[in-house]
């Protein structure tokens, strides 16, 4: 080896900074630890500790701060906390953009641009598709009623349309960035520990995750809040109540809609004689069971009275309350066009809007009218607000005091004498939503100076105020995905991923050391270098750790001894054919020795890392960046640290057999005919093949929401529970199809549902966590409360563990992107052996065993997913199993190939078919070696593992033994088959000839 000297100095260098890079996840665990302790399960005092040591000097001169900055992040898998993918709306941005056009053709490509959209094409791509399908060239998007208009002046009339959309494109991005600003000024305010925050892309997508986060329905409100902050005057109760009648009876005939006046005479005299109003008197006679619903036997007081659970009071700005779950159907009457005839000229603006839910009573809701105009803008918005902070009022209640600029206060206080001469009151409305509606007692307010009050908890006002600050969203953010993890369910992933990780090395170490001797042990040193280096890549490149990261290490384990045992099993036969220690060293270390199919081989690793990392999200990403870093240190490793304690022994004159007594004539003198065979495994292939397709067809596969979307939550229970049971529970409950699995243990159920799926919004998501905590507590032994149950704390054991969400949109997107990762890589894999071999039937060959692979585990999957007591869903977990198992089965086929070419080349004898016969035989030994150790860290995996990653542990599993029999029984059987008999021909000629010139 040359410059052994600068490879060793190189290799000492790697060491020490891999070191000091790791030394800082050391201390700031140590700090950690100190603060739990501290805290004793008070998560607010354990992050006011680490706050308080914020920016004290604990290491090498360092604050804690800037310490914990550099250490190895774990993922929410193992950290616990909340996960989201926000999709910022590209469609209220033009809308924005466009000044609210009402043109038709806009609008109307608006709507299509989403049924539009095609594989990875983003939105506003498929807008212009649609705007040029509707407008066919009638209209232009420089119109002045679209985008050339007086809030877009960058825009004339005078533009074409590709002018305009690179003005749009550049609109577009700025505004995701605003989106992005925003939510990195919220989220540092917030207080949680290493939040990372990222734009995906150009895809209008914004990943936010917030490691130890525990407070599900708050961080959900933080992020989806736009903080479109408005004032609107009310109407009050009794000048609303005569449209409410009219509606109320049109619904109830549902015939030509009563007028509004005719109503109005019937129902004056009740109005004036009592205090409440006439819906309330209207309802006080309804009889209601124990959810709020009216009972069946009570008089038809009309579908919309119906659903009020009382009226609001005369003078008051509530026109009546409803339950959470009937707000939905309210909004579909009120927003008839039939029922919005019924307003007076006067009332014909008028928005209705919910208040916000009290902690009293989280069910029910008040109904608003607000008076708005033609074109909607508010008297007031939040733009005025210059600041605001948290603070208290006179009787000792949290609110939010905000600061208006001068502009304001001058609208504000006349605003507020209008609302004090006319007794009315002023809404403050945040994202739709009416915080609270006051009066104005006590004359105009001036100085810019008011307060938002409501049922506020002290953090409720912190996280409003915060908003508030950050300022407004440029348009609405849903949240089209999201995980939540509980603390200690990511222990437990931790710990199982611990015990798999120090099984399966030594495992490997003890194997290696076993069949090859002291060569094996220099292998184990070489595997050491190479998990220190390659957590202090992890830890410099600031790279998150998940559990398929783990998954990834401890595989990386497996794969990183292969490069040492391709050149151990070629050591050995040059020591066979009575090479020198020396001379079998540099030969095996050769290009034309270990080297060119160990390049080969991970290149096609590579390949299918790279398409993971680029087609993957979150923890996939996690894996395939391990992976990769794996790979690239486990061949440094393997080629130089092993090597320089091998040259130390041809210095020394020490002997090395690169084997032991035992396994000495291991797979040595194995002569069967592969080949001969062929019929029967192409039989058998083929039998595996159409059986998994016709389960494909009729049982199909269990898809997990990552391609489906729908709403996932893992809850653990005291007792055992019937899923059956739950099952059926949760469908009465939610009104929808609930599935229940048992996942585990039979104390834990994997709980999935598409319920308002397609619905954004935290309050849908409350709605729906609160739906399930219904469901389910009647299921636990003792009483446990909806923060207990939802919420993740340290140290929980009951309720909600884990829970995710994907929307349609997102799982559309996932789903194509995994097809897209499979075909990519087998085409690039395919594309690189036609050039490293410069025959397609190489290429051929390697692909349709990789196929057979990748159609046996999937019919596997299809075949038992109803009967295996693990989960064995179709999501991106399985889909990165699979990319594995494309790349350790191109990886055993590759080194076959290699042999073939080494063979052809002249270094055995006889035709075409025993030159591909004899490479398969004196390969068999690395082939079962590398699959051996790789099968028994994969078992360690599954039994100990842990449940999340059973099922994505069993697919490598059932792939890795799969791929070793296709390419030892179908690669090479279809390489002799297709290729032509007139190179067959030229390659036995060329072989003779190269064998003659070797003989001579």
């Amino acid at each position: 080896m040359q410059n052994k000297g600068l490879v060793k100095f190189f290799a000492i260098i790697f060491a020490l900074v891999s070191i000091y890079q790791l030394s800082f996840t050391f201390v700031t665990s140590h700090y950690e630890k100190q603060a739990k302790a501290y805290a004793d399960g008070d998560s607010q005092k354990e992050l006011h500790y680490l706050d308080s040591i914020g920016n004290q000097k604990v290491f090498l001169g360092q604050t804690f701060n800037e310490v914990r900055a550099k250490q190895i992040n774990k993922g929410l898998d193992l950290e616990g906390g909340i996960n989201v993918t926000l999709q910022i709306s590209i469609k209220d941005i033009l809308k924005g953009l466009a000044n609210n056009s009402k043109n038709a053709v806009f609008n109307k490509a608006l709507a299509e641009a989403e049924s539009l959209r095609q594989g990875n094409q983003s939105y506003l791509d498929a807008f212009y598709v649609a705007f040029d399908k509707e407008s066919k060239g009638a209209i232009k998007l420089a119109s002045p009623e679209i985008f050339a208009n007086r809030n877009l002046s960058e825009i004339t009339i005078d533009m074409s349309d590709n002018q305009v959309k690179t003005v749009l494109d550049r609109k577009v991005k700025e505004s995701i960035e605003s989106a992005y600003r925003v939510f990195r000024e919220r989220i540092d305010k917030f207080g949680v520990t290493q939040p990372n925050i990222q734009m995906l892309g150009d895809t209008g997508r914004i990943l936010v995750e917030l490691p130890g986060a525990k407070d599900v329905d708050r961080i959900k409100n933080l992020l989806q809040s736009t903080a479109q902050l408005e004032f609107w005057e009310t109407y009050k109760s009794e000048e609303i109540s005569n449209y409410l009648f009219a509606a109320n009876e049109a619904l109830k005939a549902d015939k030509k809609p009563i007028k509004t006046n005719e109503v109005a005479e019937n129902t004056e005299e009740e109005s004036n004689d009592s205090e409440k109003s006439d819906i309330d008197a209207l309802l006080g006679g309804v009889e209601r069971d124990s959810t709020g619903a009216v009972k069946s036997e009570t008089e038809d007081f009309g579908p919309l009275f119906s659903l009020f659970v009382g009226g609001g009071h005369q003078g008051s700005p509530i026109l009546g309350y409803v339950q959470t779950k009937d707000t939905a159907k309210v909004n579909t009457f009120l927003k008839r066009q039939d029922i919005k005839n019924l307003l007076p000229a006067d009332q014909k603006y008028a928005r209705f809007a919910w208040g916000k839910p009290s902690r009293k009573a989280p069910d029910i809701v008040e109904l608003y009218a607000l008076k708005t105009n033609r074109d909607g803008v508010p008297p007031l918005s939040g733009s005025v607000v210059t600041g605001a902070q948290d603070e208290f009022d006179n009787f000792g209640r949290p609110v939010v005091g905000m600061q208006m600029s001068p502009k304001g206060a001058k609208i504000w206080e006349e605003l507020t004498g209008k609302a004090y001469t006319e007794q009315s009151n002023i809404a403050i409305v945040l994202d739709n939503v009416v915080y609270s509606a006051p009066g104005v007692t006590s004359g105009p307010i001036s100085g810019g100076r008011s307060s938002i009050s409501g049922d506020f908890t002290v953090s409720d006002a912190k996280d409003l105020a915060n908003i508030l600050r950050a300022g407004k969203l440029p348009a609405g953010a849903d949240i089209v995905q999201s995980e939540i993890v509980g603390p200690s369910l990511g222990q437990q992933a931790i710990d199982a991923g611990t015990l798999s990780a120090i099984a399966g090395l030594i495992i490997v170490a003890a194997w290696m050391a076993f069949y090859y001797g002291r060569a094996g042990w220099y292998a184990n040193i070489a595997l050491l270098a190479n998990l220190l280096f390659l957590f202090g890549v992890l830890a410099s490149l600031g790279a998150v750790l998940t559990l398929p990261g783990i998954a990834g290490i401890v595989l990386t384990m497996g794969t990183a001894v292969d490069a040492n045992i391709i050149i151990s099993e070629r050591a050995k036969e040059c020591l066979r054919k009575g090479m020198s220690l020396a001379d079998t060293i540099k030969e095996s270390y050769s290009w034309h020795g270990a080297m060119r199919p160990i390049v080969d081989a991970n290149v096609t690793h590579i390949l299918t890392g790279v398409i993971l990392f680029a087609f993957g999200s979150g923890p996939i990403k996690g894996f395939a960046t391990t992976l990769l870093i794996g790979i690239a240190t486990s061949l440094f490793t393997s080629i130089f640290i092993a090597r320089i304690f091998m040259d130390r022994d041809v210095k020394a004159g020490r002997s090395l057999a690169f084997s032991t007594s035992i396994t000495k004539n291991w797979f040595t003198n194995f002569h069967f005919d592969f080949l001969k065979v062929k019929k029967i495994t192409y039989g058998l292939s083929a039998v595996i093949v159409v059986v998994s397709f016709i389960s494909f067809f009729t049982n199909g596969f269990d898809e997990g929401t990552d391609f489906v979307g729908g709403r996932t939550f893992q809850v653990k229970f005291d007792k055992q529970i019937s899923a059956n049971e739950v099952s059926e529970q949760l469908q009465n409950v939610f009104g929808v199809n609930v599935e229940a699995k048992v996942f585990g243990n039979k104390e834990q159920l994997k709980i999935t549902t598409k319920y308002k799926v397609e619905e954004e919004g935290a309050a849908v998501d409350q709605e729906v966590n609160e739906l399930l905590y219904k469901g389910l507590k009647p299921y636990y032994s003792s009483d446990i409360s909806y923060d207990q149950f939802v919420n993740a704390t340290e140290g929980k054991t009951l309720g909600v563990i884990q829970a995710s969400k994907i929307g349609p949109s997102m799982a559309k997107d996932v789903k194509q992107n995994a097809y897209w990762a499979v075909l990519g890589s087998m085409a690039a894999i395919f594309v690189y052996l036609v050039i490293s071999f410069r025959k397609w039937q190489y290429s051929l060959g390697a692909i349709v065993s990789v196929a057979h692979d990748v159609i046996f585990v999937l019919g596997i999957y299809s075949l038992t997913y109803k009967i295996m007591p693990w989960h064995m869903e179709i999501d991106q977990h399985f889909i990165a199993a699979i990319l594995t198992v494309i790349g350790y089965s191109m990886n055993d086929t590759v080194i076959v190939f290699d042999r073939v070419r080494e063979y052809i080349a002249g270094k055995t004898k006889g035709d075409f078919n025993k030159i591909v016969n004899d490479s398969v035989n004196t390969t068999l030994s690395r082939t079962i070696n590398t699959s051996l150790t790789l099968i028994l860290v994969l078992l360690i995996m599954f039994i100990f593992g842990g449940d999340s990653i059973r099922g994505f542990i069993f697919a490598m599993l059932i792939g890795i033994i799969v791929g070793t029999y296709s390419s030892l029984f179908l690669a090479t059987p279809v390489l002799v088959d297709t290729m032509p008999k007139k190179d067959k021909e030229e390659i036995e000629r060329r072989h003779k000839e190269a064998q003659e010139e070797l003989e001579e």
